[in-house]
């Protein structure tokens, strides 16, 4: 098994941010990203990213064969519903595992939810996201996304042993091509993004990150 840095690490909040000032664009405009609406809230903050992340998302679908396309779930999230997440899910885990201490749950969490303060979606700087074909249908990857841990059994983990031949291959090429345009993954969670945030400038060893927590002002 790979070793894994959860975004609970000390070393991902360490990471200090020099903020771009880049605004968050709607990535529906013009078309060019398959977008599916699973996750779209009252406000269509999902369909939100920074400009940086959206360019690069663009750049890794022209590497992707003929036929198959880049199919957008979810990118920016108010830090007020990551908050509501990462309670929720630590809640269960309290539930299910009383024995364990506080820290414990915490960390367990951050495999699924990022703890609120430095989630790369409440920067806008991550995306959720699959393989399709050009009519949308989802190609096999083997775990529904968003599975967590505990439903999937690990087979929601990127590099898991516990799903098929063809899943590994699809997961293969979409990391192809998203490492090649410059983002890096979330290892508990294959579907999972990011570029310009905390925990891709400590994969990639940059002193520090693009992008921090921002609010959506969808007034102008």
């Amino acid at each position: 098994m790979r070793e894994i840095v959860l975004m609970s690490d000390p070393t991902v909040a360490a990471v200090p941010v020099t903020e771009s000032g880049e605004r968050l664009v709607d990535v529906r405009l013009g078309g060019r990203l398959l977008v599916d609406t699973r996750k779209q809230d009252p406000a269509d903050a999902f369909a939100h990213l920074r400009e940086g992340v959206l360019q690069r998302l663009l750049t890794a679908q022209t590497m992707l064969p003929a036929g198959l396309r880049l199919l957008f779930v979810e990118g920016y999230r108010p830090p007020s519903l990551q908050r509501e997440y990462f309670e929720e899910y630590a809640g269960r885990l309290r539930a299910a595992r009383p024995e364990w201490s506080a820290e414990q749950v915490h960390s367990a969490a951050s495999r699924y939810v990022s703890p609120p303060d430095i989630a790369p979606h409440s920067a806008g700087a991550a995306v959720d996201l699959t393989l399709a074909d050009v009519d949308g249908n989802e190609l096999d990857l083997g775990t529904r996304m968003n599975a967590d841990p505990e439903e999937s059994a690990g087979a929601c983990y990127t590099h898991a042993e516990n799903i098929s031949e063809e899943a590994r291959a699809n997961r293969k090429l979409l990391g192809t091509v998203l490492t090649a345009a410059g983002l890096v993954n979330y290892p508990t969670e294959w579907w999972h993004w990011s570029f310009g945030d905390r925990y891709w400038a400590l994969i990639r060893g940059e002193t520090a990150a693009h992008y921090g927590p921002k609010e959506l002002d969808l007034r102008n």
